[in-house]
């Protein structure tokens, strides 16, 4: 992509599942930049998944990470600070809800689901953030994925809406703390795009199709372009720019089919 935007610059990306992940568009773009890249993996059956991805672009760390378990999260950036001493950014690409509490009306969603989703999707940011601004000597950029079910009711979304409300609270809050360390906190929301975990959204075919009549574009948002909207928020190009949720979504923010 021409000039080397993260040249020099280090970091991790957390959620990584395969090569469809949109963790994986960003890290591709990350390292286009110049970028170095640390990923992290969930269990065993993802890191068969997560591991032929790392050694493609040359990943200098593969590390294991259930957000879940804040010593886990506390071993990654030990190994980052024992590696690299510092790092430049951060991606959260994580969330997570019970597939029956996204199926079942919102109003049936169970209290352990609720707080299950609330704590991969949300707090996990707020633990990871706090791990790693004390790598951020110098300053950097944190970057977590939204979507546009924080802001409206997304037929089959329910409990993950608002798990991304509270996640985009969450930014808010951050940046405005870290701030004064020179540390960014964004969001980046985009349409649907085919993964993993949008497969455990209701009709959510239905909706990806829809979106080629209905968007301005008249398609839907590429895993690349998400990227390359990340590339933008974690480099130097976005140095004023925190507390943001950044859209990119080729129209779904004008139309929500149902």
């Amino acid at each position: 992509m021409g000039e080397k935007l993260l040249e020099g610059k280090r970091g991790v990306v957390f959620g990584v599942a395969n090569s469809m992940s949109l963790a994986w568009g960003i890290t591709e773009r990350i390292v286009e930049a110049g970028g170095k890249v640390a990923l992290t993996y969930l269990n065993d059956a993802l890191e068969k998944r997560v591991r032929p991805l790392a050694d493609s672009i040359g990943a200098e760390l593969l590390l294991p990470c259930d957000v879940g378990r804040d010593l886990e999260i506390e071993a990654v950036f030990a190994a980052l600070e024992r590696s690299w001493g510092k790092i430049d950014f951060v991606v959260h690409s994580v969330a997570f809800a019970h597939r029956d509490d996204l199926r079942r009306p919102f109003s049936q969603t169970g209290r352990a689901g609720f707080a299950l989703a609330m704590d991969i999707s949300v707090y996990s940011l707020i633990a990871i953030s706090r791990c790693a601004a004390p790598l951020m000597s110098e300053g950097g950029a944190i970057l977590t994925l939204s979507y546009l079910g924080a802001r409206r009711a997304v037929p089959g979304y329910n409990v993950m809406g608002v798990a991304k409300a509270a996640l985009e609270s969450a930014v808010r809050y951050l940046a405005a703390e870290l701030g004064e360390k020179g540390i960014r906190v964004n969001a980046l929301s985009s349409g649907p795009v085919k993964t993993l975990a949008a497969s455990a959204v209701a009709n959510f075919q239905r909706k990806l199709r829809a979106m080629d009549g209905l968007a301005p574009l008249r398609r839907t948002v590429s895993q690349e372009e998400v990227g390359k909207a990340a590339l933008y928020l974690l480099s130097d190009l976005s140095s004023g720019v925190t507390g943001e949720v950044h859209f990119v979504d080729a129209g779904f923010n004008v139309v929500v089919p149902a």
